[in-house]
């Protein structure tokens, strides 16, 4: 058993398996706690749509494993999940200021913002 799980850490594909699935899980979590207003007013689809979609893959994920080699399924929730965070969540970041509220000066300069 113990020789088994030491040949899955030396594995790097194991390991990127890992970081997908922790990925996609990051990205769900961070869709679930974001206000559903939010999703509205930046025009990026629904919550609803980005928790189906997310959860989806990371739950195929979860069944049946991160086989991003071979499996087209995990490489198109890869895609979601960066969509996710590479386009909405910074979209829905900016109306909603993070979890500062409205005071967050880490951007602005002796004019303004920059």
């Amino acid at each position: 058993m113990g020789y088994i799980a030491y040949i899955n850490l030396l594995n790097p594909f194991w390991w990127l398996s890992v970081g997908i699935i922790l990925f996609k899980g990051f990205a769900f979590v961070d869709a679930a706690i974001r206000r559903e207003d939010a999703y509205r007013a930046t025009d990026k689809k629904t919550k609803t749509f980005w928790l189906i979609l997310l959860g989806l893959a990371l739950g195929f994920d979860l069944l049946f494993g991160a086989n991003f080699i071979g499996s087209f399924l995990t490489l198109a929730g890869l895609v979601a999940a960066i969509v996710y965070m590479v386009d909405v969540r910074p979209a829905i970041r900016a109306i909603t200021s993070g979890r500062r509220g409205g005071n967050d000066r880490r951007n602005m300069g002796p004019y303004g913002p920059w």
